[in-house]
């Protein structure tokens, strides 16, 4: 396994400080755990950086493009709740909702040896206690019975929820972090997501009055179990989604 190093070429590790302008939403997101994610936030601009998790450019805007517009998600998450997150990557927005809620437990499911190693890293670094780092693919973590299964995928709806429905209980939920296109993929991809199992797909905004843009969030509920298979595209894996 690699260890965090400190290398003279990584990015200035001043990187992890809460940029003045959104010191409010990021105070009311994570209260007394804000230091705690500003560890985080250094450790994705200067590692994350260097082991490529982080593009160079993300740097600068890692609080409002990624800590702050994953931890709106958590007002959807109840106390208590136990969280899958799939092809979680750097951590986001598994790490994030970790960090933002002690009040729950998340699994961290990336099938990449490079990016589990960061995350398990990440994870002894900040003693996140509410963590599980697991490698595979989502395939492999079939019956989970999470009550809540998170991605933040450049991925088609029909194949998030072929990897995130079989991980949720019965009345469980998938939540998706989408872009502006949400509703166009609810509409293109719903018959898949109902063969899938799932329930009717709804765009929910999250941190509205807080951040802006709100986090666009496609939830649908798992209400049935399919013994359908998923197509081959879905079986093919979570893609990297930074």
């Amino acid at each position: 396994m690699d260890h965090m190093t400190h290398d003279p070429a990584a990015p200035d590790s001043s990187a992890g400080g809460v940029p003045a302008s959104l010191e409010p939403a990021a105070t009311r997101l994570f209260g007394s755990r804000l230091e705690l994610a500003s560890r985080y936030a250094q450790l994705l601009a200067t590692e994350g950086v260097v082991r490529g998790l982080i593009g160079p450019r993300e740097a600068p805007r890692i609080w409002d493009r990624h800590l702050l517009n994953c931890a709106v998600v958590a007002e959807l998450i109840s106390s208590g709740e136990t969280v899958v997150d799939v092809g979680s990557g750097a951590g986001l927005p598994g790490i994030v909702l970790a960090v933002a809620r002690s009040d729950i437990s998340v699994t961290l499911i990336e099938p990449l040896a490079r990016r589990t190693a960061f995350l398990t890293e990440v994870v002894e670094a900040l003693e996140l206690g509410n963590v599980t780092v697991h490698r595979g693919r989502a395939e492999e973590a079939a019956g989970a019975e999470a009550d809540v299964v998170t991605a933040r995928a450049v991925a088609p709806l029909d194949r998030l929820a072929a990897w995130c429905l079989p991980l949720a209980r019965i009345g469980g939920r998938m939540l998706a972090l989408k872009g502006s296109s949400a509703a166009e993929e609810i509409a293109e991809h719903q018959a898949a997501v109902t063969r899938l199992g799932g329930g009717p797909a709804v765009v929910v905004r999250c941190g509205e009055g807080l951040i802006e843009p709100p986090t666009t969030v496609v939830e649908v509920a798992c209400i049935a179990r399919t013994k359908s298979k998923p197509s081959k595209a879905a079986r093919s894996g979570a893609r990297s989604r930074r």
